[in-house]
């Protein structure tokens, strides 16, 4: 039988909040990227300019000389303040569309790219009226938009890479071959050539740095959407899910919706578990279970089985589900007799031991998510969980701590050679007495 849900990947169950949180998210680590470039690009403009003053009071004949005794601080401050407030209110800006999540617009960014990366252009201006154009043209200036492309990658984006690197070659160009500073006769006529390519060069930075930066952009939104795909399966199975499990669900792209498959069902309870913690103090209940559990956990894991709920002093595991196993029926009676040789153990020397019963049944469940819109879970419907259920009760009845069904004892074949067959036992829910096979 099938049920008539329709089957989805794992990440599809709530494609519009996921999808919704994924692009926040996203959102929220591009605005962290911009936040550093601004913040790197005010530190690295600000050690420049420092160094540049630095150099002149320590070293003011070398400046001189660079700058034909036309030095003077104050065109500096005049260019970096308005860069400074700039990046202030860009950084004040960030910070506050972070803290709501919220991106910017795209017109501002280009309107930051647009004033950010013409700083070197009003520079090379000054220089230009100081050395002339050709030795301004070969100092410094021009490779500072350099530091304006490279930091572009922290856009993430490409387009706005190769706005960057457009702004510097277009500006760099224009200035070279358009401006003509007086008192400079003496200057060669500019290179059309020479002055085009060094631009091409410097525009192909910027092709290269967006091509960096969309590259980040696809890693980034590649390991959001790993990360929400973990969650959403974690968040489904429960945290008492294996790392393991979660591994395999995202490699295979496990269905977990609406089918019928053949699944081990396992039920563990603590004997008079309820009777006892009458007697003791919440906080102890709580920690006697946890530590019981740790134990239990581990081994089901190494053995291929996940736990589904857990039930107070109880859980319900299954084995071949989410994933499929061939082998899941003489799995789950090798992690039940593991299970009960550890309690055994961790028993020794504790003032509260405790007693299992285990019941485990195979047959065909309905697997699948059942809940709301806003919360959902995976869980098996059908008679065989049931009947794994009864099983588990017998143990009181007949004073065991392991019984199977017909069916698992059929699929270990001989790997049950120490199954004892109790009889046909009446089991509330059922017109016939089933048989039940209890193992040491």
């Amino acid at each position: 039988m099938q049920m008539p849900w329709r089957r989805t990947s794992p990440t599809s169950s709530q494609p519009s909040t996921l999808s919704d949180d994924l692009r926040s998210a996203l959102t929220r680590e591009i605005l962290r990227t911009e936040l550093l470039r601004a913040t790197v690009l005010l530190i690295t403009v600000s050690l420049l300019m420092t160094s540049m003053l630095v150099s002149y009071w320590m070293f003011p004949w070398a400046i001189e000389k660079i700058w034909r005794g036309q030095f003077s601080p104050a065109p500096l401050l005049v260019s970096y303040v308005p860069l400074l407030l700039f990046e202030l209110s860009v950084i004040a800006t960030l910070r506050r569309r972070l803290a709501l999540g919220r991106d910017l617009p795209k017109i501002g960014r280009y309107i930051g790219v647009l004033v950010e990366t013409s700083l070197p252009t009003v520079g090379l201006y000054m220089h230009m009226n100081i050395m002339g154009s050709a030795q301004a043209l070969a100092f410094a200036v021009p490779f500072a938009y350099f530091i304006f492309i490279i930091l572009s990658t922290l856009w993430l984006d490409f387009r706005l890479s190769l706005f960057t690197g457009f702004v510097a070659a277009a500006e760099l160009l224009a200035m070279a071959m358009l401006y003509h500073p007086p008192g400079f006769a003496d200057d060669p006529p500019p290179d059309l050539a020479f002055h085009l390519i060094r631009s091409v060069v410097i525009l192909t930075c910027g092709v290269l740095a967006g091509a960096v930066g969309a590259q980040l952009r696809r890693q980034f939104e590649s390991s959001i959407a790993a990360a929400g795909a973990r969650d959403h399966i974690t968040n489904l199975f429960g945290q008492h899910v294996s790392p393991q499990v979660v591994d395999q669900l995202l490699a295979a792209g496990t269905q977990v919706t609406g089918e019928t498959r053949k699944v081990v069902v396992m039920f563990v309870d603590f004997r008079n578990f309820t009777r006892d913690a009458r007697v003791r103090l919440p906080g102890e209940v709580v920690v006697r279970l946890d530590e019981a559990f740790a134990v239990l956990i581990d081994i089901l894991e190494r053995h291929g089985g996940i736990v589904n709920k857990f039930l107070g002093d109880g859980f319900l595991a299954l084995f071949g589900a989410p994933i499929e196993d061939a082998r899941a029926a003489p799995r789950a009676v090798a992690a039940a007799r593991e299970m009960l040789a550890a309690m055994d153990e961790h028993n020794a020397g504790q003032d509260w031991p405790l007693r299992m019963g285990i019941g485990i049944h195979i047959g065909d469940v309905v697997v699948g998510t059942v809940g709301s819109p806003r919360r959902k879970e995976y869980t098996v419907i059908g008679d065989t969980v049931n009947f794994a259920s009864r099983l588990e009760s017998l143990n009181k009845e007949f004073g065991t701590q392991l019984l199977i069904s017909s069916a698992i004892r059929d699929e270990l074949g001989a790997g049950a050679s120490d199954a004892e067959l109790l009889g046909s036992v009446p089991i509330r829910g059922y017109a016939e007495p089933m048989a039940v096979w209890r193992l040491a």
